[in-house]
C-alpha cells in the first residue's frame, strides 16, 4: 500500500496484519480465485468513505467494498493490489420510524439485528437469507438477496426505497456521495437507479445508508407443513403441484436426506434423516383460512406422492426443521469443499430441473446434495469433493457448468439470489444476448469510468 495514502487518512483503522488480511480478501465461495490486497481499511461514516474512494482513485488502487463476507460467489474477493473496504464498522441503525414503517440503516448492520430492531415497534423486515443471523444489510443490498420468505414477501429489492452512495463519473469526482431514491411509499421520478444499485455488487460504488420498507409484524406464529417424499423429484413434482392450485405459503423450501444428515450429525438437533426428501413449508395466514390453507398444502403434497404430509403441532420440530434449513450449507462445508449452485428455473420445470442434476451428478461421478427455495424456482445444488482431490474438482467444476446450462434451457437463470461475483461470469454471458451485455457493461463504463470499484465482478472482461 503506499504510504502516500495512510498519510494523507491517517485517522482510519487500516489493516495490514498478513493473517488479518488474508482473512478479509475473500467471501465464503471458496472455488473462486482470490488476488492479493495491499491492505484493508475500516471507515465508520460515509465521509470516511468519500475520502477513502477519493485518494484510492487519485492513486490507481482498485477499491473492493466487503461486508460480513458470507457471500456465495466470490463477490467480494480482492484483486492484486486492491483496497479493501470492510464496512463492517458501520453497523449503526439511524432510524426507525415506525409512523411511516421505514428503517434507515448503515450497511454493516447485520440482518437479524435490524429484524429485532424493528419488531419491538411492531414492525417487520421480510427479506431473510439463509445467512440472516450474520450477514449483512450492505450485502443483501449488493447481491439482492432473496431467502425463505421471498415466496410471498419478495426479495431485497422490494424492501429497498433509497440508498446513499458513494460514486464517481458523471455524478462528480470520485468521492461523491449521492442520494438515490426516496422514503415515500411510491416514486417515479427519473430512472430507477436505486434498482439498478441493488444487485450490483459493489461495482458502481460505495453503498453506505439504505432507506428500508417494513412491514407491521406478524399477528400469530406461522403454521409450518412437512412433507416427506421418496425422491427429490416427487418433492418436486410437489412443488409444482401446489403451484397449480394456487397456493402462496410464506416459504417452501427442500431439503434433500444428504443435507438433513449433514446438520443432524453435526448440531444434533433430533432430525430423521429417513426420507429422500422434505418440504418445509409456513403458512402466515391468519385465522380459519389459515387452517384451510395448511390442510390445502398438505393434500397437495400427499397426491403428489408424499409417504406422509401433516400440519406440525410440535414448534420445537418446526424450529429444529428450519434451523436445518439454514444450517444445511455449513454443515456440508464442514466436510470438504463444497461448490454451490444458485440456478433458478420457472416453478414448473423444479420437477425436470432436480431430475437432471441427478443425472448430471450421476454422469459426472460427483456428490451433490440439494437444497433450494423451492416453492420459486431457486435450487442450491451443492457439489461435494474430497479434500485435494483435483480430479474431483475437475469433475465438480463440469458438472456446475452443465447445471447452468441446462437451467438456462429451460427459462432460467444462473443465479437466483447469490449473485454472479466471479463464479458466474461465464454463465452470464451465456445466458444474455451479446447486446444486452455490451449494455451492462456501457453502465459500467460509464458511472465507474477509472473501474475502481470492485473491478473483473459482475460483467467482468470479455475474455473472463
Amino acid at each position: 500500500m503506499p504510504s502516500s495514502l495512510t498519510a494523507a487518512l491517517p485517522h482510519l483503522d487500516f489493516v495490514t496484519d498478513a493473517d488479518v488480511l488474508a482473512s478479509l480478501s475473500h467471501d465464503d465461495a471458496e472455488w473462486a480465485p482470490v488476488g492479493a490486497p495491499a491492505a484493508a481499511v475500516r471507515p465508520r461514516t460515509t465521509e470516511e468513505v468519500q475520502a477513502i474512494v477519493a485518494e484510492c482513485a487519485a492513486r490507481g488502487i482498485p477499491v473492493v467494498p466487503r461486508g460480513a463476507g458470507t457471500g456465495l460467489s466470490g463477490g467480494a474477493n480482492a484483486v492484486d493490489g486492491c483496497l479493501v473496504l470492510d464496512l463492517s464498522k458501520m453497523n449503526r441503525i439511524l432510524e426507525i420510524d415506525p409512523e411511516n414503517m421505514v428503517a434507515v440503516v448503515q450497511p454493516g448492520v447485520v440482518n437479524d439485528d435490524l429484524k429485532a430492531a424493528v419488531a419491538e415497534h411492531g414492525l417487520w423486515y421480510p427479506p431473510d437469507p439463509a445467512s440472516a443471523p450474520w450477514s449483512t444489510i450492505g450485502g443483501n443490498v449488493a447481491t439482492n438477496a432473496g431467502g425463505l420468505c421471498c415466496l410471498k414477501y419478495g426479495v431485497t429489492r422490494d424492501y429497498v426505497l433509497g440508498l446513499q452512495a458513494v460514486v464517481g463519473g458523471p455524478a462528480g469526482d470520485y468521492g461523491t456521495a449521492v442520494r438515490l431514491g426516496h422514503r415515500t411509499t411510491k416514486g417515479v421520478a427519473g430512472y430507477d437507479l436505486v434498482g439498478l444499485f441493488v444487485g450490483s455488487e459493489g461495482t458502481l460504488g460505495v453503498v453506505t445508508e439504505i432507506t428500508l420498507r417494513l412491514r407491521p409484524a406478524r399477528a400469530a406464529t406461522p403454521r409450518t407443513v412437512v412433507g416427506a417424499f421418496p425422491s427429490i423429484v416427487a418433492a418436486g413434482d410437489a412443488v409444482a403441484a401446489a403451484t397449480r392450485r394456487g397456493l402462496l405459503p410464506t416459504a417452501l423450501e427442500l431439503l434433500d436426506r444428504a443435507c438433513l444428515q449433514a446438520v443432524e450429525d453435526w448440531k444434533h438437533l433430533g432430525l430423521s434423516a429417513t426420507a429422500e426428501a422434505l418440504l418445509l413449508a409456513q403458512i402466515d395466514t391468519p385465522g380459519a383460512a389459515g387452517d384451510q390453507e395448511a390442510a390445502s398444502l398438505a393434500a397437495a403434497f400427499r397426491d403428489a406422492g408424499a409417504e406422509w404430509a401433516e400440519q406440525s403441532t410440535d414448534d420445537f420440530e418446526a424450529e429444529a426443521l428450519f434451523a436445518a434449513r439454514r444450517l444445511a450449507y455449513p454443515a456440508l462445508e464442514r466436510l470438504g469443499p463444497v461448490l454451490t449452485e444458485d440456478v433458478c428455473v420457472p416453478r414448473s420445470k423444479v420437477p425436470h430441473m432436480l431430475a437432471r442434476i441427478e443425472q448430471i451428478a450421476a454422469d459426472h461421478d460427483v456428490s451433490i446434495a440439494t437444497i433450494a427455495h423451492a416453492g420459486d424456482g431457486n435450487l442450491h445444488p451443492m457439489i461435494r469433493t474430497p479434500p485435494d482431490d483435483d480430479a474431483a474438482r475437475t469433475a465438480a467444476q463440469a458438472a456446475f457448468e452443465e447445471i447452468l446450462t441446462e437451467a438456462i434451457t429451460h427459462g432460467g437463470t444462473v443465479t437466483g439470489e447469490h449473485g454472479v461475483g466471479l463464479l458466474k461470469r461465464r454463465g452470464m454471458r451465456q445466458e444474455q444476448e451479446p447486446g444486452v451485455l455490451a449494455m451492462q457493461q456501457a453502465l459500467k463504463q460509464t458511472l465507474d469510468p477509472l473501474n475502481l470499484f470492485n473491478p473483473g465482478k459482475v460483467t467482468g472482461s470479455p475474455d473472463a
